[in-house]
């Protein structure tokens, strides 16, 4: 460990990542394995809706552990939508059903937490999603018992209310329907709407200057968002800065203040992606804004502790 940490605050994760669509998700993959707070339970491979993606995102989260020299489980997704592989129950939805009954089952002198309110989150298995959210949602159709065993963290959707769609929000739009079952299921979710998460912005002037030089991992990351940036799939950026969007999801679970939010109704996905106001949809937390520069230097810090830059 990098520094002295009360061990009874960690709380249990799970991560839940389309990590070779692009170049953010292996950030925030590396940010959860850095963090103290964070007990990753398993690394979950996500679809992005294309033919194999799931057994590539399976190959870059091996990659960075490989690179990292850590041993962490990882498991293979489902390989497409709820709506086209239904039938399917994959090793990672799976492993999510087993890992919720496993935190539910802990003595009582096992739990952890000072007050009732951290008690119960340590008591939570959280699942922090960087993609498409099939895998939580096949998981709660599979065994609808765990919906109140975890706490969901999404990088998804334009946020709660009448949102048209500016984009075709990726996350969501990779698998709607999931997206309106986890949406509606009544679980514990705090959501990362695209206003917050495409704040996250860096150039890649500093990645280069704070990133490639901590050892393998920070090589891998370095030169994997400039391949992608390089590559006919970037001709959305801006050219010589990237958004991490996806790290908000690790760094409101290690910090939850880090943004302002909001309790409201969750929203409904229609089929552009925009947003829709069901007032009899659960309520959820919905964050407004974070700290990026928080987020950003959490991470580069941890990465230089690791490799001892």
């Amino acid at each position: 460990m990098f520094f002295d940490f009360p061990p009874e605050k960690r709380i249990n994760v799970i991560v839940d990542t389309d990590a070779a669509c692009e170049a953010d998700d292996p950030y925030a993959i590396v940010h959860a394995l850095l963090s103290p707070k964070l007990t990753v339970k398993g690394i979950c491979a996500e679809h992005y809706n294309e033919q194999g993606s799931t057994a590539e995102s399976l190959k870059e989260i091996k990659t960075i552990l490989k690179a990292m020299d850590m041993d962490v489980p990882a498991y293979m997704g489902q390989t497409g939508p709820l709506d086209e592989y239904q039938d399917e129950k994959s090793e990672a939805v799976s492993f999510i059903i087993e890992e919720a009954h496993r935190i539910k089952e802990r003595k009582p002198e096992e739990s952890r937490g000072t007050d009732e309110n951290h008690g119960r989150d340590c008591e939570l298995l959280y699942i922090l999603c960087q993609g498409a959210i099939t895998n939580v949602a096949a998981a709660f159709r599979a065994d609808p018992s765990i919906i109140p065993l975890v706490r969901v963290i999404w990088i998804g959707t334009h946020g709660a209310g009448d949102v048209k769609a500016p984009f075709r929000e990726f996350n969501a739009g990779n698998d709607i329907t999931a997206a309106n079952e986890v949406l509606t299921s009544g679980a514990d979710i705090w959501l990362i709407p695209s206003t917050v998460y495409t704040t996250i912005n860096i150039g890649i002037a500093e990645l280069k200057r704070k990133v490639a030089p901590c050892g393998e991992i920070g090589r891998h990351l370095y030169e994997n968002l400039v391949a992608y940036n390089m590559s006919d799939g970037a001709w959305w950026t801006q050219g010589e800065s990237w958004s991490l969007g996806d790290s908000p999801a690790i760094a409101t679970a290690i910090n939850p203040g880090c943004g302002r939010y909001s309790e409201e109704p969750a929203p409904h996905v229609e089929e552009d992606t925009s947003s829709s106001y069901k007032a009899d949809n659960p309520v959820i937390r919905v964050y407004k804004d974070v700290d990026s520069r928080y987020i950003l230097e959490d991470l580069f810090a941890k990465l230089e502790l690791f490799t001892g830059r």
